[in-house]
């Protein structure tokens, strides 16, 4: 279930429809949101993943004029190029192997509604040139047709990276940058928001209780602590993740400290969070990581992302670069940054004693 919330009112800084939380940075997001759907603007949806940027695009679609037309969602990083590119434009019969009938694209059955582009910054540069089009010329064709379509389709667009360092490096166009961030609506992570945390536990209890014919209907103030205390890298998602465990393991009517898990209580041998006994998964791993730099450089907290942050980028493309037989090219795409860029760190992290050992083969 993707649903954050369900609620509902007509002013500006109020909730949105399947939306919980009256903190003043979700307040601003309800408040361009009402905004923005009366127009036909693009619109640019920003955050981390799991902070619902989907419900937002749903409700700027409800919200519009196009509320009759279809809402149709893609996401990007999900399909291969080739096979997002038929998604998206569709196809005619025989333009590739596998295409054995004609096939209606995204963009052609969101005629008159809206389209949904998530994780647009994982598409190619190819790919993004006929994203372009679409959005200057509303036209586009098939996947081996020579027929031009025109549409009226109101783009929205989601990225869980920040687009601007992406045209910086060179991994998306510019021109498509500009033309998706006429209205940029940056959705707060979870931990810039702890004051809606008990409202969305609150409404993931009620449905969780309801689906597994459960009656979990109270909060022990101590495990609402240690949410509100949580850093909460997954965002809501995680928060709806722990919370329908939690309905499932109950043996009682309270959501107690006991019934989240380790990484959210903090109960860890050693001050270690992590308690599984396979390999910790990335993020707790990350977590454990900037704890211990923050615990050595107690004396002297200046700098710290140059101190700690430097560190692991100079590890990884130390690792990366090995892995890769010292050839820059190879390690850049393998990054995901621009060869110069890589060039001028491995210069920066001294990574080699000097320019005759780099290999840009």
């Amino acid at each position: 279930m993707s649903s954050f919330g369900i609620s509902l009112s007509g002013e500006d800084g109020s909730p949105l429809p399947e939306l919980i939380g009256t903190s003043p940075a979700m307040q601003e997001v309800y408040r361009i949101t009402r905004r923005v759907a009366q127009s036909k603007a693009s619109v640019l949806l920003l955050g981390e993943t799991g902070t619902g940027k989907e419900l937002i695009a749903t409700a700027i679609h409800r919200l519009s004029r196009r509320a009759n037309g279809p809402f149709v969602r893609v996401n990007c990083g999900a399909l291969s190029e080739s096979l997002l590119e038929s998604e998206l434009f569709g196809h005619v019969r025989g333009s590739f192997t596998g295409a054995v009938n004609n096939r209606t694209g995204r963009f052609e059955a969101a005629h008159s509604g809206t389209i949904f582009l998530d994780e647009i910054n994982s598409t190619t540069l190819e790919l993004q040139v006929k994203l372009l089009r679409v959005l200057q010329e509303r036209e586009f064709e098939r996947v081996g047709d020579t027929q031009t379509i025109s549409v009226d389709t109101r783009v929205i667009a989601a990225s869980n990276r920040e687009l601007a360092n992406e045209v910086s490096e060179e991994r998306f166009r510019e021109d498509l940058y500009w033309r998706l961030n006429v209205v940029p609506i940056e959705i707060p992570p979870l931990r810039d928001r702890r004051e809606d945390i008990p409202a969305l536990v609150a409404h993931f209890l009620n449905i969780y209780s309801e689906a597994n014919d459960r009656y979990v209907t109270h909060i022990q103030p101590e495990s609402i602590e240690a949410m509100q205390s949580y850093h909460w890298p997954g965002n809501v998602r995680e928060l709806q993740n722990y919370v329908e465990r939690a309905v499932v393991m109950a043996e009682g009517d309270e959501l107690t400290v006991e019934l989240l898990p380790a990484e959210v209580t903090g109960q860890r041998s050693g001050g270690s969070r992590r308690t599984s006994f396979g390999p910790a998964d990335l993020d707790s791993m990350t977590v454990d990581v900037v704890e211990q730099g923050l615990s050595e450089l107690a004396d002297d907290k200046t700098n710290l992302h140059s101190k700690i942050v430097d560190r692991i980028e100079r590890e990884l493309i130390n690792q990366v670069l090995q892995a890769c037989g010292g050839v820059q090219k190879q390690a850049a795409a393998q990054l995901g940054i621009n060869r110069n860029t890589l060039h001028k760190k491995i210069k920066d992290y001294q990574l080699t004693k000097d320019d005759d050992n780099d290999n840009n083969s």
